[in-house]
C-alpha cells in the first residue's frame, strides 16, 4: 500500500514494529470497531482496507460503508464465507460447487451419529473463526470422536458451538486468489501453504508455516476451472441472495483426480500467503483495491505479477502452535534482509527498545528467485542471519516444487 503512486499517507491500526517503516500506527485494536470508526471520522480518510478476518465478521466494513467510506471487505454476512464453515458448505450445496461430502452437527451426540457415515480419515472443523486452527484431520475413529468432544467442550472457544464433519479428500492443496466488487471478478494469484507444523507435513495444523508463488501445480486451465467452476458461481450466489461480496476470495483447493474442489474460503489475503504474493505484484495496489471498494473493478488494469518466484519462511516462538513463548529478543534483522530478501513482521513488539516476540507466528522471512528452489535458498540463508534463540522454522518450505524442479 505505501509503494502504491496513489496512496498519500498510510495508517496502520494497531501495527507492529515492521509497518511503522512504512505507516503511520495508532494504537486502535483491530476488534476496536467505536475506536477505527472514531479514528475514520476524526482524521477524514477517504479508504480502509480490513486485513483481518475478525473484524470483517463484527461487521466493520458494513459500519464504514453506512458513513459513506470506500472500504475493502465484505460485509458481515458476506464474511460469513470465513466465519462459518457451515455457511460456506450450504452455498456450495446451493451453487453447485465441487467441494467434499459433509454433515453440520449442533452437539457432540448429533457428531457421533453422523461419523459413522464417513470413511477414515475424516475432517472435523469448528464451525467457527479458529485462527486457522480449528480443524482437526482423524486418522482413527477415536481420534475423530476425541477431536468432536474437544470441540463442544469449548478447546477451540465458541468456534466449537457447531462442527462441521467432512469427508477426506485426496490430492494437493493449493490457494487461489479473486478480487471481486461485488459483481465483477478478477484471477489475483496462487500459493501454496505448508500447515503442519513440522518438517515433512509432520504434527498439528497451524495458521501457516511457509508458502510460495506461483504454484505451477496449479495450470492455466485449472485456474480457469477454479474462476468458472467455483469462484464466479460463489459471487454470483452471494449477489443474487442480496449479500454481494467485495474483498478478496482465498479460495483453499485440493486438486483432486476429479478436478479442484474448494475446501474452505478466506475473507482476506492470508498469513503467509499474502507476503509471497506482494512480493511478485508490479503496479498500483492501493487503486486496484480502490477500484474493488468502489465497483469499478471491470475498468481496472489486469493485475501484473513478476514471474519470479517468491518464498516465505515463518519464524515462530517455540511453542506454537500450543502456548508460544513470548518476550524472546530477536536481533539482525537488518542483516538478513540484505540482498533484496523482506522480513514481515506478524507477531512482534517493542520492549526496552528491542524488538521481541509477541505471539506465535513471529516472522516472514522471504525472498525471490528465478525458481522456487532458488528462492528457498535465499530465505534459508536470510533465517540463517537472524538472531532469533527462542523461535523456530520448519527446514522444507516449498519441497514439493523443489522435488518436481530437480526431476
Amino acid at each position: 500500500m505505501a509503494q502504491s503512486p496513489s496512496c498519500r499517507k498510510l495508517y496502520a491500526a494497531p501495527g507492529n514494529p515492521g509497518i511503522e517503516l512504512a505507516a503511520e500506527c495508532v494504537p486502535i485494536a483491530a476488534d476496536d470497531l467505536d475506536g477505527l470508526i472514531g479514528f475514520v471520522r476524526a482524521h477524514a480518510i477517504d479508504f480502509v482496507v480490513v486485513g483481518p478476518e475478525a473484524p470483517l465478521v463484527a461487521g466493520l466494513a458494513d459500519r464504514l460503508r453506512a458513513i459513506d467510506i470506500p472500504v475493502f471487505g465484505p460485509s458481515a454476512a458476506a464474511a460469513q464465507l470465513e466465519g462459518s464453515k457451515g455457511f460456506t458448505k450450504d452455498l456450495c450445496a446451493r451453487a453447485g460447487i465441487p467441494t467434499a461430502a459433509y454433515v453440520r452437527c449442533t452437539s457432540a451426540e448429533d457428531a457421533r451419529a453422523a461419523l459413522e457415515g464417513f470413511a477414515i480419515p475424516v475432517v472435523i472443523k469448528a464451525d467457527g473463526l479458529a485462527a486457522g486452527k480449528g480443524v482437526i484431520i482423524a486418522e482413527t475413529r477415536a481420534e475423530a470422536k476425541a477431536a468432536i468432544a474437544d470441540m463442544f467442550a469449548g478447546a477451540f472457544g465458541g468456534a466449537g458451538a457447531e462442527v462441521v464433519i467432512e469427508e477426506f479428500m485426496t490430492g494437493e492443496e493449493a490457494s487461489f486468489f479473486a478480487l471481486s466488487d461485488g459483481a465483477n471478478v478478477i484471477a489475483f494469484g496462487s500459493a501454496q501453504d505448508h500447515k503442519r507444523v513440522g518438517d515433512g507435513d509432520t504434527g498439528p495444523n497451524t495458521g501457516g508455516m511457509g508458502a510460495y508463488s506461483p504454484a505451477p501445480v496449479l495450470t492455466a486451465d485449472l485456474e480457469a476451472q477454479v474462476m468458472d467452476r467455483i469462484v464466479r458461481p460463489t459471487v454470483a450466489t452471494l449477489a443474487a441472495e442480496g449479500t454481494p461480496y467485495v474483498g478478496v476470495l482465498f479460495a483453499g483447493l485440493m486438486l483432486t483426480a476429479e478436478g479442484p474442489k474448494l475446501i474452505e474460503y478466506n475473507c482476506r489475503f492470508g498469513d503467509p500467503e499474502c507476503q509471497v504474493l506482494m512480493m511478485r505484484f508490479n503496479g498500483d495496489f492501493a487503486a486496484l483495491l480502490h477500484a474493488a471498494a468502489t465497483g469499478a473493478l471491470a475498468d481496472a488494469a489486469p493485475p501484473a505479477f513478476s514471474h519470479d518466484y517468491a518464498l516465505t519462511v515463518v519464524m515462530a516462538a517455540n511453542g506454537y502452535p500450543g502456548t508460544p513463548e513470548k518476550g524472546g529478543v530477536i536481533r539482525r534483522i537488518a542483516d538478513a534482509e540484505a540482498g533484496g530478501v523482506r522480513v514481515f513482521h506478524a507477531g512482534t513488539a517493542r520492549s526496552e527498545g528491542a524488538i521481541v516476540a509477541a505471539g506465535g507466528r513471529v516472522l516472514n522471512v522471504t525472498a525471490t528467485g528465478k525458481s522456487v528452489t532458488e528462492a528457498q535458498a535465499r530465505a534459508y540463508a536470510a533465517v540463517d542471519r537472524l538472531d532469533f534463540p527462542s523461535g523456530f522454522c520448519r527446514r522444507d518450505i516449498g519441497w514439493r516444487e523443489v522435488a518436481r524442479e530437480a526431476e
